[in-house]
């Protein structure tokens, strides 16, 4: 309730002091002295002596321009008053002395006059120039009305004089220096704000540009296309939204829509003229240090789609675009070494994330494109002056990482078409259709084509697709090589290294696999044979085909040379010795079918017949050798011979087996029938080449064995009362023979005893051909 009777007491001293003379406002004040709110008071007296202030300053502001007209007047009246006090005074002196008296009032009041007119002259700029400050203000000219205040700091207050006016405008105008600065430096957060978030708009316009217009590459030319056409215009009046609309450069939204650069160039001189610069420049550059590192920052699935990549690019491009332009068309903000520092920073991050991110990927279509946006992107900062050679030198190791996926892929490729391959000829039945696949694989034969159709290739359909393959592999490594600033003999070195990795290791393995692959019969084998010597014919054209496409003669010095072409003859010879296995394997289910009854009785008549599996065997070889006339002539040679060897080998095998314990006569003859059957089989020719009985020389380790029978059909038939019938005793020691138990027996036998000297004659026949087929047995063991 006090403290509302000392409001109202107050507020009725403060009326009094308004409304009463000078002379009686002492009683008034000592009354607030009396009491014990003087305080109060004093902020009350300030608050109504401010209202009043801002009530006067409204008041010149509205009577400004008359006042200004009432001075104009008061100054065309000046120099009538001055003809008027010279015709006054002379005609009042005339007339007289009371009119002296009116003319010393005129003079005086011509005088407060002068007076007045030499004050308002004084004030009137600093009125001006306030008006001029407000407007300025209000219009948001931040520099010119910060110019505005200095000129009315210095210039014009000190001139007006101590009026109280003027003493509001100089307490002010510290508080206009703060809002200044604040407002400026309000708008350049604002200003990195939306250029952080259009640093991607702008990278994406500047590359964009370099990609199709590389002939604009460099960083005049750019700068000015982009960022030099200023129109004052804030980026807050282009959203992300209206992007579309926006018309730049042909096909693409140019950065002067994008971008003002106004508020920087304002705070700038704002700071400037504030003796503040160290303290912008600072700011300026530690905020684009922090949105650089946010920039650098790579997402984490940045891998996974080309246009994650792109992205990344584009905010980095649109960063250094906007540093660069600052460092020409600033003096100082920012200065070579700071942007070289933060483009170490970058470039160091940039190699480090396309490493790391690069790795995941397993598509050589992403990273072929992902190689062609590298390249973009550091010809787009190279325009800038930014080196870029260690982009370029990343290119090449991924590279690398780039052919080891081709590798992946061509593998997959290769193993489909073997799959898909039938293993037979290519029928052709046109002229059309011939074409067509030798066009595909170099390939001519003068004889086959002097043949009508229909006719046959003699490879399969993995002829024409793996030399197309090599050569879809030799393009996709060009592709790579593309752009990267490396010479033709660079260019030509990275093929010819791919591609000897693509035949020694990719299609090498691939091969083996068609081979070593379950269920690959003979003729497949062959086919595989018969392939591979028409794809080593055929290595010396890819060697001219990449010397067409990279423009380096094969027989340049140092130049690399395909040796991967010795792939197909390594496959063909693993062929070949699969086939001299597989041919094995075949005779020796042919021979666990021999069913030889080893005591089996002499049998009647001179016309005994070969083994049934035999004969089975035989018929086999005959059809497989049948296909070998493709083969090259050596390869169904050694077949042949490989193959009668080893049935001679396993005969001999039957025969000496220690199982085998007693071996009769009309066993004996059951195997020479059969071995003669292998030797007419021999003799027939089933392959071409041969000279003479060169086959027959398979059979030489058991023909001595078998020449001896008829010895023994003489030998037993006239000893025939001293043996048991037809009867060969066998031990299971394997170091005995069957020779050496017929000698052994043949001593315990009692009846030896009895004999003559006729029969000591046979015995030493006997013991002759015992030692005989001893060496026979060694020979063959060894």
């Amino acid at each position: 309730m006090a403290s509302l009777e000392t409001a109202a007491e107050h507020e009725r001293i403060l009326r009094e002091i308004e409304s009463t003379d000078t002379n009686c406002i002492g009683p008034t004040l000592r009354s607030v002295y009396d009491g014990q709110e003087h305080g109060l008071f004093m902020e009350k007296l300030d608050a109504r002596i401010r209202n009043h202030d801002r009530e006067i300053e409204k008041m010149c502001n509205h009577h400004f321009q008359g006042f200004v007209d009432s001075i104009t007047e008061l100054l065309k009246v000046r120099g009538e008053a001055q003809k008027l006090k010279v015709t006054e005074t002379n005609r009042h002196l005339q007339e007289n002395g009371k009119e002296v008296k009116e003319l010393r009032q005129c003079r005086v009041q011509q005088r407060n006059i002068a007076t007045t007119i030499d004050k308002l002259t004084h004030c009137l700029p600093v009125l001006e120039m306030y008006s001029r400050l407000q407007e300025q203000m209000r219009a948001k000219r931040y520099y010119p009305a910060l110019r505005t205040l200095e000129q009315l700091e210095q210039t014009c207050l000190p001139k007006a004089g101590q009026y109280r006016f003027c003493s509001i405008m100089a307490e002010n105008i510290p508080k206009l220096r703060i809002q200044i600065r604040d407002t400026a430096m309000s708008q350049l957060r604002d200003f990195l704000e939306s250029i952080r978030k259009h640093s991607d708009k702008i990278g994406e316009t500047a590359m964009k540009q370099v990609h199709k217009h590389p002939e604009t590459l460099g960083m005049t030319v750019i700068t000015n296309t982009l960022l030099l056409q200023l129109k004052h215009t804030w980026i807050e009046k282009h959203t992300v939204e209206h992007h579309h609309s926006w018309i730049g450069l042909p096909g693409v939204p140019g950065a002067q829509d994008l971008v003002d650069f106004s508020p920087v160039y304002r705070c700038l001189h704002i700071y400037t003229v504030l003796g503040l610069r160290d303290v912008f420049e600072n700011y300026y550059r530690k905020q684009r240090r922090k949105q650089a590192r946010l920039v650098l920052q790579p997402h984490s699935n940045m891998h996974e789609t080309l246009e994650g990549y792109r992205r990344y690019f584009n905010q980095i491009v649109g960063f250094f675009v906007v540093e660069d332009h600052v460092l020409h068309t600033t003096q100082g903000l920012v200065n070579r070494a700071y942007v070289e520092e933060l483009w170490e920073l970058a470039l160091s991050k940039i190699v480090a994330a396309l490493r790391t991110h690069s790795s995941y990927c397993d598509d050589p279509d992403l990273v072929l494109d992902l190689k062609n946006l590298i390249v973009l992107f550091a010809d787009t900062l190279q325009g800038y002056g930014f080196p870029v050679s260690q982009l370029f030198d990343m290119l090449l190791e991924i590279r690398e990482q780039y052919g080891e996926i081709l590798l992946k892929r061509w593998n997959i490729t290769f193993r489909q078409v073997i799959d898909q391959d039938n293993y037979s000829p290519i029928p052709v039945s046109t002229e059309k259709e011939y074409r067509q696949y030798t066009s595909q694989c170099p390939f001519q034969d003068p004889e086959l084509e002097k043949l009508p159709f229909p006719k046959k290739l003699p490879f399969s359909e993995f002829v024409p697709k793996v030399y197309c393959q090599l050569k879809e592999f030799i393009y996709a490594c060009l592709k790579y090589s593309e752009d990267l600033h490396l010479s033709s003999t660079e260019v030509d070195d990275m093929i010819r290294k791919s591609t000897n990795l693509l035949l020694t290791r990719t299609l090498s393995h691939c091969l083996q696999y068609a081979i070593k692959k379950k269920n690959v019969g003979l003729a497949e084998l062959v086919q595989v044979i018969i392939n591979t010597t028409h794809l080593e014919q055929s290595c010396h054209f890819l060697e001219e085909f990449i010397s067409n496409i990279t423009n380096v003669p094969p027989d340049t010095v140092n130049a690399t040379k395909l040796y991967g072409t010795s792939t197909f003859k390594d496959a063909r010879h693993a062929a070949e010795a699969e086939i001299y296995t597989s041919l094995n394997a075949k005779i020796d289910q042919f021979l666990q079918l021999a069913d030889y009854d080893w005591m089996a009785a002499v049998p009647g008549g001179e016309n005994l017949a070969a083994s049934d599996y035999l004969i089975d065997l035989i018929a086999f070889l005959k059809s497989t050798f049948s296909v070998f006339t493709n083969l090259p002539g050596k390869v169904a040679q050694t077949a042949c011979m490989s193959s009668c060897k080893h049935i001679s080998t396993s005969l001999m095998q039957l025969l000496l087996d220690p199982e085998v314990r007693q071996i009769s006569m009309g066993a004996l003859h059951q195997l020479d029938t059969d071995v003669k059957e292998c030797e007419s089989f021999a003799r027939a020719g089933p392959v071409a080449g041969f000279q003479g009985d060169t086959l027959l020389l398979a059979f030489m380790n058991i023909d001595p064995f078998l020449s001896l029978i008829d010895f023994f059909k003489i030998f037993f038939i006239s000893a025939w009362l001293f043996f048991p019938p037809c009867l060969f005793l066998c031990p299971p020691q394997p170091t005995h023979n069957p020779i050496s138990r017929m000698k052994e027996t043949s001593r315990k036998n009692n009846v030896f005893a009895q004999f003559r000297k006729t029969d000591r004659d046979r015995q030493k026949l006997i013991d002759t051909v015992i030692k005989q087929l001893r060496n026979l047995i060694a020979q063959h063991h060894t």
